[in-house]
């Protein structure tokens, strides 16, 4: 688990090509190394993966060809810039959101323009997950946890601090840019309940307007 505040902006170093899948080796910045070992898991731009190798300052991990396909990690290249965090512990304050490091669509950027001294951001996320997302709610973009300042359809709206583009890689982000998205936990744990008994049938639509009608909220 993670809480989203991202603690390093690291740098891949390497991406060997193995059987299909790849290994990445990636410098860690100002990440505090110190505990970590291999086995440990690390999210690098909001997904979680397993420190197979470490030395020093920097770690390898192993990249399957799903999360390959189904994250922006596809799209590093040596060079890249990464947002990193390392698991949390019961001693890690909660500053972010319980984060899981399972990516669950790709958005993209849509446009940025200054305010004040933040940037505002529109985002376009995929047509299934716009049900999970709420304004004021909670969102993980690249790793970082953050607000969703507005929703329309499934463009939402963020507005970044400076602290928190100097701290990521989202001061690079430009229309077009893709990135990592993870909906908030509860929202997907309370769809599955809301489901009760049905949630056993294999052919169950999941939330939809007649199955809000039929119990009663609308």
């Amino acid at each position: 688990m993670f809480t989203g505040i991202i603690r390093a902006i690291g740098e891949i170093h390497t991406l060997e090509p193995r059987g299909g899948d790849v290994r990445l080796t990636l410098g860690t910045g100002k990440l505090d190394m110190t505990g970590i070992a291999p086995g440990d898991s690390i999210a690098v731009n909001g997904v979680c993966l397993t420190a197979v190798l470490v030395a020093g300052s920097d770690f390898a991990a192993d990249v399957s060809r799903e999360t390959l396909a189904l994250t922006t990690l596809g799209d590093l290249r040596t060079g890249s810039r990464v947002n990193l965090e390392p698991a949390l512990t019961l001693a890690t304050p909660l500053g972010g959101h319980l984060m899981s490091g399972h990516v669950d669509g790709l958005g993209k950027v849509l446009d940025r323009h200054q305010d004040a001294r933040s940037i505002r951001f529109r985002i376009e996320a995929p047509p299934e997950l716009a049900r999970y997302i709420a304004h004021k709610g909670s969102i993980g973009v690249d790793g970082v946890s953050l607000t969703v300042n507005g929703v329309k359809g499934r463009v939402f709206e963020l507005n970044i601090i400076p602290h928190t583009l100097q701290e990521t890689i989202m001061s690079a982000y430009g229309p077009g840019t893709r990135v990592n998205l993870e909906v908030d936990l509860l929202a997907r744990y309370l769809e599955r309940l809301v489901l009760g008994d049905k949630a056993a049938d294999p052919d169950a639509q999941g939330i939809t307007a007649a199955f809000l009608a039929a119990h009663g909220f609308a």
